[in-house]
């Protein structure tokens, strides 16, 4: 393996960013208050048309109404958000002159409502102004934004934790997003009970974000090897590789995955292993917010953004889509495979976390087994056979890593540098996965 060149501007340092947690079972009847104590006047509260008529939403507004606190409703939120469904709700924010914001549901709603909340703070922006380069200008926020209150309802995303916002950019067919620091909730409401109401496979899918979120996160790019080195605080990125703190949230997130995942997903009255998976996805979330993802992630992208007719069970919506979690996993056998001969020992922790026996295992092999590991989970879980069974052939490769190129903001904190032609291999050994 070639060695990485020693760059003369690479950071030092890296920075801590989380939003205040809340955490604990009925926790939700709280937030009226908290918006009390805001000094809040206007609320906009934000979720989906499916959540809208769910026990989540019904819990918001029961606390609202008994502080007596003046709100508007938005629920257009996109599953899987658009450019378009992210300038529909920032319109509605833009309009309503709202002092504080409240999101209700999965990560689609949570990136939504932040979306809003920032181009409403910021009204002479253009949308791409603060959109990740090389899509949009990434420039630096400057300005101050409204609280945002994100209840998640799903146990994926960490949405409530990270400055980070995903969408599909529809005329490329790629998904980005807007990261930084200033977008992130002031604080994040985590009730498990939330979690009751989650299908099966919604559950799975989730679960697989988080797994993938400690995966990356901790296998990232040491901080100090990423470059350049910013020649202001406000520039360093969100992202900023993997650092001694986000590895000891990855970390524990990781056990608790291996740990109450498929219980989760198996049993929908298992309320240990619901709350422990919802409590995992925050954790996740302060890990990756702070060190970042790579491959997964970064191939994942086009992978939902190119979707052709696939509809995934237990998801109530009238477009194709590929649930952001599965379309995350289905490529990790082969990126951990592919980037564990840089630090090696990372990968072989990863796989005798999730239940591999590595006590005679040589530590050039371990990104197989880790790739192994990940794939009798899978199996066990019925995932689909990879991108193949959800609708990719050869024949979209070329397409798929044209789709990947633009996403460096998290590709190149993979550990191991990729060609095109990397990207291409990485693609046709997910086609399928067992």
């Amino acid at each position: 393996v070639p060695e990485r060149p020693t760059l003369g501007n690479t950071d030092y340092a890296f920075e801590m960013a989380i939003s205040n947690i809340r955490y604990g079972e009925g926790v939700t009847k709280e937030i009226g208050m908290d918006l009390q104590n805001l000094g809040a006047r206007r609320v906009c509260l934000m979720t989906d048309k499916n959540l809208s008529k769910l026990p989540p939403v019904n819990a918001v507004l029961n606390s609202l109404a008994k502080c007596g606190i003046s709100f508007q409703m938005y629920d257009n939120v996109r599953v899987e958000p658009t450019d378009q469904s992210f300038l529909d709700a920032i319109q509605f924010a833009k309009k309503g002159e709202f002092d504080a914001y409240v999101a209700v549901g999965g990560g689609s709603v949570i990136d939504t409502c932040k979306a809003a909340n920032l181009y409403a703070a910021s009204p002479s922006s253009e949308f791409l102004d603060y959109v990740n380069a090389p899509i949009g200008k990434g420039k630096p926020v400057a300005v101050p934004l409204k609280p945002l209150i994100a209840v998640p309802t799903t146990s994926g995303t960490g949405s409530e934790t990270t400055g980070v916002a995903i969408f599909d950019f529809k005329e490329l067919k790629v998904k980005t997003g807007i990261a930084s620091r200033a977008i992130k909730p002031t604080l994040g409401i985590v009730d498990p009970l939330h979690t009751l109401s989650m299908p099966e496979r919604i559950v799975a899918n989730s679960g697989f974000d988080v797994l993938c979120h400690a995966l990356e996160s901790y296998t990232a790019l040491p901080y100090n090897e990423r470059s350049p080195c910013p020649s202001n605080p406000i520039n360093r990125p969100a992202y900023q590789g993997s650092n001694p703190v986000s590895d000891v949230w990855a970390l524990h997130a990781l056990r608790i995955v291996a740990k109450y995942l498929k219980r989760a997903i198996r049993n929908p009255e298992d309320r240990e292993a619901r709350a422990n998976m919802h409590l995992a996805s925050a954790f996740a979330g302060i890990g990756f917010g702070n060190a970042g993802v790579h491959l997964c992630h970064g191939m994942s992208y086009p992978i939902s953004g190119l979707v052709k007719t696939y509809k995934p069970k237990d998801y109530n919506v009238d477009h194709s889509l590929v649930p952001h979690g599965l379309s995350v996993v289905l490529t990790s056998p082969a990126v951990f495979a592919f980037t564990a001969q840089i630090h090696p020992e990372r990968h072989l922790e990863a796989a005798e976390i999730l239940g591999a026996d590595i006590r005679t295992a040589r530590i050039k092999d371990a990104g197989l087994i880790l790739a192994d590991t990940l794939r009798k989970f899978l199996f066990d879980l019925n995932v689909d056979d990879g991108l193949a069974a959800i609708g990719y052939s050869k024949a979209d490769i070329p397409a798929l890593v044209k789709g990947t190129l633009p996403q460096e903001r998290v590709t190149k904190l993979s550990p191991r540098p990729q060609t095109e032609e990397d990207l291409s291999a990485l693609f046709e050994a997910s086609m399928k996965l067992y």
